[in-house]
């Protein structure tokens, strides 16, 4: 069982009217995971025992028809925390760390019936956009295996786009759903800042991280995220804002006639490859086409983005990531003398090179003498940023433009030059500075390379996000192509 030829819909239809049961597609998922994963390498930690004993409850009880998920398998980013499934973060500190209590979104997708198939390879604690910076392993873009999947939720669309799950879960603080979904030429959405909990999901940049779904289709995409939303009692900053079913209403007459579109010069500008250009600008003659109107705007201080975002990220990241001293869980060093001997030593044997140089970025941020000139700075400019959307958004439906300003780089390509891999987010990175949704949709190749589009909204807005993308889909055939992975065309 690969996941090319299906989605949820078909899936659903085949376990209710009993073509298949939950415990046959689940080992079927395993064997084709095995058969694939060492070309890929998406996964960390496979959950057979405890999945196959899943499914063979769920097809005890039946497949309700009205529970679209029940019996889907899904693959789940490491930095989620499972109850009893190991959780590393991809980081040596947390190499054998097995939680005691579930995520909120797998509390929500276990309710639903879901089976986590296992824990997906990310950068290490969510820092990095290539997913190179992980302590186990490297994960291989599903089209090129010389390229990277993206990062820092490579290991997730690595696995969606390869076939061997048709859904599975993210986080995103400054573009790590979007960027590796428009690497592998698939959806991914990273919510509203508050859509969905955060609880359970291990801390990079709290004011900026958002659990999302990468699937192969828009529909899909939808579906899952109505599952997974919702205020949370654990989680101060979710929103009790009702969550509407996003996939209802998404058929063959999804329109987007009328709408007004803000494609932002500043998105098309020097530093943008050719072949991401022409797909973007292809894309808005297909929404004009369809009946939208597609306006130049501008986002003048989008450019400060990036520098802005280091320095509120990092600073995050020096306080979420002190708790990992050695003493309470985790890696802990041998060879120690004295209490600083343990802290000290179990951070620099425990942590990664760029986790280290992002905690040093933001202590030194955060340091009395440089928070008024660095993160007090930082922290205006993404007032400015934010404003900058609201302007645009005033008039405008959502906002396009490219996920990133390149396809898919190569391996080690730009893995020891730090800023270069900071630039690549240069389009994303906005997007969680203002805390609004955003939705890639595959928009063109370059060079066999998918290439995606970022569609941005109004806060709470993603409903039409997903109208827009569904409607672009429809009218297009790049989410139906597929990389030549195990044969395929």
């Amino acid at each position: 069982m690969n996941y090319f030829d299906k989605d949820l819909a078909s899936l659903h239809d085949d376990l209710v009217n009993k073509k298949m049961s939950v415990r046959e597609l689940t080992q079927e998922t395993f064997a084709n995971v095995k058969a694939t994963d060492a070309k890929i390498g998406a996964f960390l930690t496979l959950n057979e025992d405890a999945a196959l004993k899943q499914a063979d409850a769920i097809d005890a009880d039946g497949v309700a028809a009205d529970n679209p998920l029940a019996g889907i398998a899904i693959g789940v980013k490491d930095n989620i925390v499972t109850k009893g499934l190991k959780t590393t973060a991809s980081s040596k500190i947390l190499a054998n760390f097995t939680p005691v209590y579930d995520a909120t979104v797998v509390e929500k997708l276990t309710a639903a019936k879901t089976i986590t198939i296992g824990k997906t390879n990310m950068d290490e604690f969510a820092m990095g956009g290539s997913t190179e910076t992980s302590a186990f392993q490297t994960t291989k873009n599903a089209w090129d295996q010389t390229k990277v999947p993206g990062g820092s939720s490579g290991g997730s669309a690595a696995a969606v786009a390869s076939g061997q799950v048709p859904v599975a879960f993210g986080s995103d603080t400054g573009g790590s759903i979007r960027q590796p979904a428009s690497f592998n030429g698939i959806v991914g959405m990273k919510p509203t800042y508050g859509r969905v909990s955060r609880w359970g999901l291990i801390a990079f940049g709290s004011s900026l991280d958002q659990i999302g779904p990468i699937t192969r289709t828009i529909k899909d995409n939808a579906t899952v995220l109505s599952a997974i939303a919702g205020h949370d009692k654990h989680d101060l900053t979710s929103s009790d804002k009702a969550v509407p079913d996003f996939a209802a209403g998404l058929n063959e007459g999804t329109s987007v006639k009328g709408m007004r579109i803000g494609l932002p010069k500043e998105f098309l500008a020097e530093g943008v490859d050719d072949d991401v250009r022409k797909a973007i600008l292809a894309a808005a003659d297909t929404y004009r086409q369809l009946g939208a109107t597609v306006d130049e705007v501008s986002l003048p201080h989008n450019q400060y983005g990036v520098a802005a975002y280091y320095i509120i990220a990092s600073s995050e990241a020096s306080s979420n990531l002190q708790r990992f001293d050695g003493i309470r869980y985790g890696y802990r060093a041998q060879d120690v003398k004295n209490l600083e001997d343990v802290y000290v030593k179990s951070r620099s044997e425990g942590f990664g090179d760029e986790v280290k140089r992002r905690i040093m970025l933001g202590t030194f941020s955060l340091s009395a003498g440089f928070y008024d000139a660095y993160f007090l700075k930082a922290a205006k400019v993404r007032t400015v940023i934010l404003n900058d959307f609201k302007a645009v958004l005033k008039d405008h439906d959502f906002i396009m433009g490219p996920v990133a300003p390149t396809p898919a780089f190569g391996l080690g390509d730009e893995l020891m030059d730090p800023i270069t891999m900071y630039m690549n987010d240069v389009l994303t990175i906005p997007v969680n500075l203002a805390g609004l949704p955003g939705l890639a949709v595959p928009a063109g190749f370059s060079n066999n390379l998918p290439v995606g589009m970022q569609l941005i909204g109004r806060p709470f807005d993603e409903g039409t996000l997903y109208k827009a993308g569904y409607a672009f889909e429809q009218n297009t055939d790049f989410h139906s192509r597929l990389p030549k992975l195990g044969g395929q065309n």
